[in-house]
């Protein structure tokens, strides 16, 4: 279901990508968004907000690195194992 694919946290997107090593504009290119708007998507404190299609860009960029999130009362990321 894509509400399911979208439902990230800011933090969530700023942790999986430190995590996997990359930069805002590595994820940001990998994702087809500009660095701007995955800065505001990362400063979002609660569920991100913006364009459906950017927000499953980058959840996409970073599982193709071997992120998996989780969701539910206590939102996280790690790597996949």
């Amino acid at each position: 279901m894509l509400k399911d694919r979208i439902n990230l946290t800011g933090r969530q997107i700023a942790a999986a990508r430190v995590l996997v090593g990359l930069t805002q504009a590595q994820l940001a290119g990998e994702a087809n968004i500009s660095i701007p708007t995955l800065k505001r998507m990362e400063a979002c404190r609660g569920q991100v907000s913006g364009y459906p299609n950017n927000i499953l860009g980058v959840r996409q960029a970073l599982e193709s690195h071997g992120i998996c999130f989780s969701n539910g009362e206590s939102p996280g990321v790690r790597l996949k194992g």
